[in-house]
């Protein structure tokens, strides 16, 4: 589907549930329900060594499961960004995140985020959380251009990226620090609305 002439008033992610099959994507936040809590479980996730160092989800380094889950529902309420928890569609556990946020709504352009936890990695599930939030987005939302950063050391992300369906455009030197490090060049991809999307990339909302 391709939205060439959405007005920014469309341009607003409305809580849902991206249905991928063998796992969900729900909304973030402070009702969000994990077996264990859901606090427990994104302080796990922020101690995962590589979400850690990729994906920091506090700043300078320091994490707060309850303000981020504040800052989730915050996003949520005004539309700006959609944080979505990956989770096992059997038994509700924690797999990662997906994230799509606006950085020029008037514009449509938005920006596409994923993370997962150790247990989950190599089944694809970032490539497909990836292509899920961007096409729901696009569908839902009237977004116009997706644009997906990472370290250039960051090669597993590449990979997704690639995968995903978000060509490389080329290299920003010095771009970003990553948990208040260093600044670190990135790779820049991104991929626009009319780009074709595969069947497999859903997504499926309840």
């Amino acid at each position: 589907m391709t939205i060439s002439d959405a007005g920014t008033d469309r341009r607003v992610f409305r809580p849902t549930v991206l249905d991928l099959g063998d796992v969900l994507l729900r909304p973030w936040g402070r009702a969000l329900d994990l077996p264990g809590g859901v606090v427990p479980a994104l302080a796990a996730a922020a101690a995962d060594p590589a979400v850690a160092r990729w994906s920091p989800l506090g700043t300078g380094g320091r994490v707060v499961p309850e303000t981020y889950l504040d800052r989730c529902d915050e996003h949520w309420a005004d539309g700006t960004a959609a944080s979505f928890a990956v989770t096992d569609a059997a038994d509700g556990s924690l797999c990662g995140n997906a994230y799509l946020g606006w950085t020029n709504r008037d514009d449509g352009i938005a920006m596409v985020g994923y993370w997962l936890l150790a247990a989950a990695r190599g089944r694809g599930l970032a490539t497909r959380a990836a292509a899920a939030v961007t096409r729901w987005g696009v569908e839902q939302a009237g977004v116009r251009r997706v644009e997906l950063y990472h370290a250039v050391a960051n090669e597993d992300s590449c990979r997704v990226a690639e995968r995903a369906g978000f060509p490389y455009e080329g290299t920003l030197r010095g771009s970003y620090t990553y948990g208040g490090g260093d600044y670190v060049d990135e790779h820049l991809h991104a991929r626009l609305a009319s780009d074709p999307f595969t069947e497999s990339s859903g997504p499926f909302t309840h």
